[in-house]
């Protein structure tokens, strides 16, 4: 077998994305345009800051109802979502705690993914949104950490949440 020169490659990917460690996101899947995320790399999940969680059954499956308070004030959206998992995951406190963890897609500037979050009271945080790094991994991404706000605004059309149960 012949050893193929990874140098002689020439690379199909995206180019590195430079983001700061605060940027703008949009969960469109949420319905939600634009929300400020903390990149932290030393979280290995994400987390949503989510509100009044109530579980329920739909065709079989599990799904999860819950407000998202944008900028911690009192948003009266619902929104739902198919429970992926539900994981100990230790806290800033270092306390392990039970979370729902469902699947949506991310938009950074003109990029979009699917990652997962889970859903969990960050109401003492300042981020609504952390992106821990299994949602930036394998994406391209450089983080400078004394920047903020380089990708600029979520890039997307909006597409309304289906909120019916």
């Amino acid at each position: 077998m012949k050893a193929i020169d990874l140098r002689s490659v020439k690379r199909r990917s995206r180019p590195v994305l430079e983001i700061g460690w605060r940027e703008h996101v949009g969960l469109p899947d949420l319905g939600i345009p634009d929300l400020s995320a903390k990149i932290d790399t030393g979280a290995r999940t994400s987390a949503l800051h989510a509100t009044r969680l109530k579980t329920f059954e739909k065709d079989g499956k599990l799904w999860v109802q819950f407000s998202v308070p944008v900028g911690h004030g009192h948003s009266r959206d619902v929104h739902r979502a198919p429970v992926l998992d539900r994981r100990d995951i230790k806290n800033t406190s270092c306390e392990t705690e039970s979370r729902y963890i469902i699947e949506t897609t991310l938009v950074l500037g003109k990029r979009r993914w699917t990652i997962e979050v889970s859903l969990a009271d960050r109401t003492k945080m300042t981020s609504d949104l952390i992106l821990g790094r299994s949602a930036i991994r394998r994406h391209r991404l450089l983080v400078n950490p004394g920047r903020s706000f380089l990708a600029g605004k979520p890039r997307y059309k909006t597409v309304p949440q289906d909120t019916t149960a």
